[in-house]
């Protein structure tokens, strides 16, 4: 297995994926591994979301994990189906566990001290900074990662192609959470891609 801080420091940007249809699943992992995004989140939020993670591991290259993992019943499946890495939007003991037990990359939601203090007890210091703009933004990270020095994060919600750049400027941001590379045809996803991929220098 990967470890989570390898996969947030492959790509600037990791996609955040709300897949309606699976028939379009796989094309939209090759137009975004061709423009250099390797990672790929699926979000749980439709019906389409474990064929289409299905259908995205089957490209060359594709790391592709789970989003919006809330209970241990998702875990469990999308364990099972194989994903490379599990994000989920909030932090519980519970739902931690299995995911850690299984020796899954982990990448949990926190937006408070309080949050990330439960996830240094369960032995993890990478996580989802969520929602990020609603959340208090770049300046509200900042406070927080100042006495958890040793944590890194993915600022995921609400963040753009022109607000990226501030927040991966910021030493503890390995990596962010977007979808607005996901809009449009193909190519102009891959093109979108290609410059997402290039944020970070």
């Amino acid at each position: 297995m990967t470890p989570i801080d390898q996969i947030m420091q492959t790509s600037a940007v990791i996609p955040v994926l709300v897949i309606d249809d699976a028939a379009t699943a796989r094309p939209l992992a090759q137009a975004l591994v061709a423009g250099g995004l390797k990672v790929l989140e699926v979000t749980l939020r439709t019906g389409a979301a474990m064929e289409a993670i299905a259908e995205m591991k089957k490209v060359p290259g594709a790391i592709v994990g789970a989003g919006t993992v809330v209970n241990e019943t998702q875990a469990r499946d999308v364990i099972d189906a194989g994903v490379e890495f599990i994000v989920s939007p909030g932090l519980t003991e519970r739902l931690a566990r299995p995911i850690l037990d299984a020796g899954v990359a982990y990448l949990p939601g926190t937006a408070t001290a309080g949050d990330i203090m439960r996830g240094l007890d369960l032995g993890l210091t990478h996580f989802k900074f969520f929602p990020a703009e609603t959340s208090g933004g770049l300046k509200a990270l900042k406070a927080l990662a100042a006495p958890f020095y040793q944590c890194r994060f993915c600022p995921t919600g609400g963040i753009t192609e022109a607000s990226a750049p501030d927040w991966l400027g910021f030493k503890p941001v390995l990596c962010v959470g977007g979808s607005w590379v996901t809009g449009g045809t193909m190519a102009e996803v891959e093109a979108k891609a290609r410059a997402a991929s290039a944020l970070r220098g």
